[in-house]
């Protein structure tokens, strides 16, 4: 589709044009890297978990359907395993998922919306897979089946597109279906068409329910009528979603949204710079005494709050590439970074994240921060130390708190053996 389904606007030419000025190149990416993805094993260790993922471009093959070519900026989705969504609404809306009731609802935010900010898809298999058997080629009766599967599930019940998504719509085509049409790939059944580079976070039930609890709002308005949605590359996008879903469940700080457009333009959130940042946030920024945490807001609340800190066991990345054998997309795609070619550092850090092992493996994680919590155990200050000095003698009865919360955690860190979830 050329026209206005995916036209540039004035916005986006000015992100491509920064892209080409940033950028040294911008090759195809591979995915056939290692990663952590055995879901059901990370499952075990950590029943409830968020997973931002970063998603390439997509380039279906000219001829069918709708004209999908996406940028090379690519998009984003989040997955939330431990929420469902709430069918009874007949709109999108979030609730924690009840006792041995099948987990798990991927979001997606999409400028095809006009009512809401985003769209839950339940399941992980139907989310990123489409519901399709292990080696199943992507054929034009696979895409047509899990399009028709989308659509009997009533994926966007609730849910208004603005006008313009239909201006392009081929002679023939029922309105119904090409909602669904014009969105596979990019809110359900995400690998048929798209790469992806996921960080999996665990949390805890308060946490699964500060984020749903934010979503929800974040739809609220626009469920009302009270505001139409309008997408925004640089104030309003599918990162900014993700991120300050994050930061509802303490992860870090907000990433404000609707800000002075020059200075948003400078600072927006781009899909796989995202990624860089929430693995590196989960695996390399230790506090390594209770002094670091309590100086750290955002960790001195989490730890607080909820007994961890950002960074600590769990934060596993994967890679998985488009669905092949593929009849429908290609499978040689592109997805940037937005990084100053001489001084930048994602593309390196990138690199370290897919051969460090405590990025991939599950025991490998557990025994980097069980070595980093011995030494801090070993390390360990007298709490009169501490608060004999001016940072803290001031606020001597909380750093005390920190101080104990801090050790804590550090004796059950210090086992490299995952705990028992059912503890």
């Amino acid at each position: 589709m050329r026209g206005p389904l995916l036209r540039l606007s004035f916005l986006r030419l000015l992100v491509v044009l920064w892209a080409a000025v940033q950028l040294p190149g911008c090759a195809a990416v591979r995915f056939d890297v290692p990663g952590a993805s055995d879901e059901a094993a990370y499952a075990t260790d950590h029943p409830l978990y968020a997973e931002y993922c970063a998603l390439s471009q997509i380039k279906k093959i000219e001829g069918y359907g709708a004209d999908i070519r996406g940028e090379i900026g690519g998009h984003a989705v989040f997955y939330l395993n431990g929420a469902c969504r709430d069918d009874a609404a007949h709109y999108p809306v979030l609730r924690l998922c009840r006792d041995n009731e099948p987990d798990g609802v991927g979001l997606s935010m999409n400028a095809h919306f006009r009512n809401a900010k985003w769209v839950a898809t339940p399941g992980r298999d139907f989310f990123f897979n489409g519901g399709l058997a292990p080696g199943r080629p992507v054929d034009r009766p696979a895409y047509e089946s899990v399009r028709a599967e989308a659509q009997r599930r009533g994926l966007y019940d609730g849910v208004v597109f603005n006008d313009w998504v239909f201006a392009d719509k081929p002679a023939g085509w029922d309105d119904e279906v090409w909602r669904y049409e014009v969105s596979i790939a990019t809110d359900y059944a995400i690998g048929l068409g798209r790469g992806r580079y996921c960080t999996r976070v665990p949390v805890d039930r308060a946490q699964m329910a500060a984020m749903v609890d934010f979503l929800n709002r974040q739809n609220a308005p626009y469920r009302a009528g009270e505001r139409v949605f309008r997408w925004s590359v640089f104030n309003d996008n599918c990162i900014h979603l993700a991120h300050n879903a994050l930061a509802a469940a303490g992860l870090w700080p907000v990433w404000p949204t609707e800000r002075f457009l020059p200075i948003a333009i400078f600072d927006f959130p781009v899909p796989r710079n995202e990624f860089v940042n929430l693995a590196r946030r989960l695996n390399d920024h230790w506090l390594p005494d209770p002094g670091a945490v309590y100086r750290d807001v955002v960790a001195r609340d989490l730890l607080l709050a909820h007994g961890t800190l950002p960074t600590a066991p769990g934060g596993l990345v994967e890679a998985q590439g488009p669905r092949q054998p593929n009849a429908v997309y290609e499978t040689t795609l592109k997805m940037i970074f937005m990084d100053e070619p001489n001084l930048g550092s994602y593309q390196a850090n990138f690199d370290r994240i897919f051969t460090t092992p405590r990025y991939l493996d599950a025991a490998g994680n557990r025994a980097w921060f069980a070595a980093l919590a011995r030494q801090a155990l070993a390390r360990r200050r007298p709490l009169t130390s501490w608060t004999a000095e001016a940072p803290y003698r001031h606020d001597a009865e909380g750093f005390a708190l920190v101080y104990d919360r801090f050790y804590r955690l550090m004796h059950r860190l210090a086992s490299p053996v995952p705990p028992d979830p059912a503890a």
